[in-house]
């Protein structure tokens, strides 16, 4: 990318996509095109080519998109697969449609088999069942790596996908209901605090073990990758090591300075058993996570802090 280049980040609002946003800011680009979904909507074809033919944009990172926890995935499987077919189907066809030099799709973790051997390799795609609770927004980032692939065969774009192990950082989702693990704990631990709660409730045994990339990090990964690779296989972006549930609450406890209890409810499904991602390929091209999990939690809680009436 040149410093000139006209650069669209899809879904700047979210915690990849502000980052994104962040990174591209903090090295100097300035041709900077990003639209919140009540000014686009990326769920509409004719609104997105409209844009896309009126902009000429040179670079596009994907990053919107419908997310949520295991609740949420539970509870509106519909709309994930739809939204995001949706969303991805219009964007990597546009983009096709205007010349757009290059693409980088954000996907997820979450498209490996659930019983894959771990640490996950990228090879490891579509060789097993699914993980049940998350099937529908798995499967809409699966036919998204294949569209770009298949765009990339057919047509010649140069469209690359990433695959982000769970994400935490600035701008994350802390509603209860909808938001993953880290946040939802974070919130569960600080509220405990100042209402003097004996005990916080952690869904699940606690045993799942999840590797946890601070946004930054993806966010450099992201546009390290848009300017050194171009081959049309995916790339695991991850620290490389992972944690269990229960070492996480305690983690997130410690860093909230919250003296009570954890009890743990194992009559809500725990999920994959464990999700880490194989790093070697990206670490070969040069690249490697900085930030620890306890000086990113430790930031993201001031933050939150600082932000929290506001998300009560």
């Amino acid at each position: 990318m040149e410093i000139n280049s006209k650069i669209y980040v899809a879904g700047h609002k979210g915690l990849v996509g502000s980052a994104i946003l962040r990174a591209l800011v903090n090295k100097g680009f300035k041709n900077l095109v990003y639209h919140s979904s009540s000014e686009l909507d990326l769920r509409d074809r004719q609104q997105v080519l409209a844009f896309f033919e009126e902009e000429r944009i040179d670079y596009v990172f994907l990053a919107a998109a419908k997310v949520g926890g295991i609740a949420a995935n539970n509870d509106y499987p519909a709309d994930f697969i739809r939204d995001n077919l949706l969303i991805q189907t219009n964007v990597i066809d546009a983009a096709y449609q205007t010349d757009v030099s290059k693409l980088l799709f954000l996907g997820s973790t979450c498209i490996y088999p659930k019983f894959a051997p771990q640490p996950l390799k990228e090879e490891y795609l579509l060789t097993g069942e699914l993980e049940p609770t998350n099937q529908p927004y798995a499967i809409a980032k699966i036919a998204g790596i294949n569209m770009c692939q298949s765009y990339n065969r057919q047509y010649g774009t140069k469209f690359i996908s990433v695959m982000p192990t769970n994400m935490y950082g600035p701008n994350d989702n802390f509603d209860l209901k909808s938001s993953h693990v880290l946040p939802a704990l974070l919130r569960k631990f600080h509220e405990a605090k100042e209402s003097n709660s004996k005990t916080v409730e952690v869904w699940g045994s606690g045993n799942p073990k999840r590797e946890f990339l601070h946004s930054d990090d993806l966010a450099d990964a992201c546009l390290f990758l848009m300017a050194h690779y171009e081959d049309g296989e995916i790339v695991n972006i991850g620290v490389g090591h992972d944690i269990s549930i229960k070492e996480l609450a305690e983690l997130i406890k410690s860093v909230v300075g919250y003296e009570g209890g954890i009890a743990f409810n194992p009559s809500i499904p725990d999920g994959t058993p464990r999700k880490l991602v194989d790093v070697t390929k990206i670490n070969a091209l040069g690249w490697q996570a900085k930030i620890s999990l306890e000086d990113g939690l430790k930031a993201v809680y001031a933050e939150f802090r600082k932000e929290y009436q506001t998300i009560a």
